[in-house]
């Protein structure tokens, strides 16, 4: 399947573009889909953020992401760093005292908060002190009206504005003669749709291990034999580590550490997040099930060559065809997570003992018997062990699509 992402540029009074808004999109079709707030901006971050990486969309620039009241609530927005993206409060949000303290912790640690969309009240002045921009639509109030709140945010010397919807020549001159600071509109350019592979996500798998992080004592090697059977939730999951929220001070080498390196509480987030961006999603292809019993062959692989690389050998075949699945150099991929030396090393082709094991697993696969012979040999293990292996792999992956389908 592809993600899809839409970004439409802010400029600066020089005509620089300084930042994106981050627009969710279904299609390349570019209009905004028939979707719930909440679940357009899970789908957003993850297709954005956990697939491709905000840098590469927003080309290093920092990225404006609506979010609904809920999502706010939830301190949604904490899944990014701050530096990379500021949290657009959307105009169906009510300036309510949940929603102040959410955006005074926010603001504390270090987001920048922007008023979308902005209608002046009473009501929002407390707010004024955590907030670094406001937007007007030009489309939605006049100039007129503008000018009479401008006049009551002046003396609040640390907000910006921003002119967005500015659509002719004449909109962007007065908004100039005004003091706008930012502009946005289709007068500089249409929202342009970033297209980029996804993978699915087996809906179940996502429901059994989101009713997991809800008890108060979650059991962390439960909670990673789900990531371990899933290909798409194991990636996001290390891209999210990676994504510069946490310091890493060594690199991972099973999901089970992974999990415990977050903590309940970034999990408990992390695994709402995707549950409400793929409550819809179909289950997962062919071949993000080919990965996974290729996890548990190079695991079993592993177990007998060299024991203590087995947790690492299953994260090497369940992302050895990550390349294929989102249409990416893996030399590329592997920047991206924060996966051990030996586990990237394996899978851009190198010889080392985990790349044996997967070229192993791989001419198994591919039935090339004297391959297969010949790197059994350099390994030290016997050939004649490898279809219970395969068997088990198999076997392994069935009884848990089949133990997943019915915890629904």
């Amino acid at each position: 399947m592809n993600a899809y992402t839409a970004r439409q540029a802010i400029y600066n009074r020089k005509e620089n573009v300084v930042a994106y808004e981050l627009l969710f999109r279904d299609s390349l079709t570019n209009v905004f889909p028939k979707i719930e707030s909440n679940s357009a901006t899970s789908k957003l971050l993850l297709d954005s953020h956990f697939n491709q990486g905000l840098e590469k969309i927003t080309s290093g620039k920092p990225a404006l992401i609506n979010y609904p009241e809920q999502a706010l609530l939830d301190l949604m927005p904490t899944l990014l760093p701050p530096n990379k993206a500021m949290i657009e409060i959307l105009e169906s949000v009510r300036p309510t005292a949940a929603v102040y303290e959410a955006c005074r912790q926010l603001f504390h640690k270090g987001y920048r908060l922007v008023l979308d969309d902005f209608i002046y009240s009473e009501d929002w002045v407390p707010f004024f002190k955590l907030v670094r921009l406001i937007k007007f639509d030009l489309q939605q109030s006049t100039f007129s009206e503008i000018e009479i709140v401008l006049e009551k945010i002046r003396p609040f010397k640390n907000l910006k504005i921003l002119a967005e919807r500015v659509e002719t020549q004449e909109q962007y001159d007065k908004a100039k003669e005004m003091g706008f600071d930012f502009f946005q509109g289709y007068y500089f350019c249409t929202p342009q749709i970033v297209e980029q592979k996804d993978i699915n996500s087996n809906q179940s798998v996502v429901f059994a291990m989101y009713q997991e992080t809800l008890k108060l004592d979650a059991d962390y090697t439960k909670l990673s034999s789900f990531f371990e059977r899933d290909t798409a939730l194991a990636y996001k999951l290390l891209k999210f580590i990676n994504s510069g929220l946490f310091p890493v001070r060594k690199p991972i080498s099973s999901l089970k550490q992974a999990l415990i390196y977050l903590g309940a509480a970034q999990v408990k987030k992390f695994v709402t997040l995707i549950l409400t961006a793929h409550i819809a999603e179909n289950k997962r292809e062919e071949l993000t099930e080919m990965s996974i019993i290729r996890a548990r062959f190079c695991e079993n692989i592993a177990s007998n060559i060299t024991p203590q690389l087995s947790d690492e050998a299953f994260i090497l075949g369940l992302f050895s065809l990550l390349d294929v699945i989102l249409d990416q150099p893996m030399a590329d991929l592997v920047k991206e997570l924060p996966v051990t030396e030996d586990i990237a090393a394996a899978l851009i082709g190198h010889d080392n003992i985990l790349g044996k094991t997967f070229t192993l697993s791989k001419a198994y696969e591919a039935a090339n018997w004297e391959s297969v012979r010949q790197i059994s040999l350099d390994l030290n293990i016997n050939p004649d062990l490898l279809p219970e292996y395969y068997v088990d792999a198999v076997g392994w992956a069935k009884i848990y699509e089949e133990s997943s389908d019915s915890q629904i």
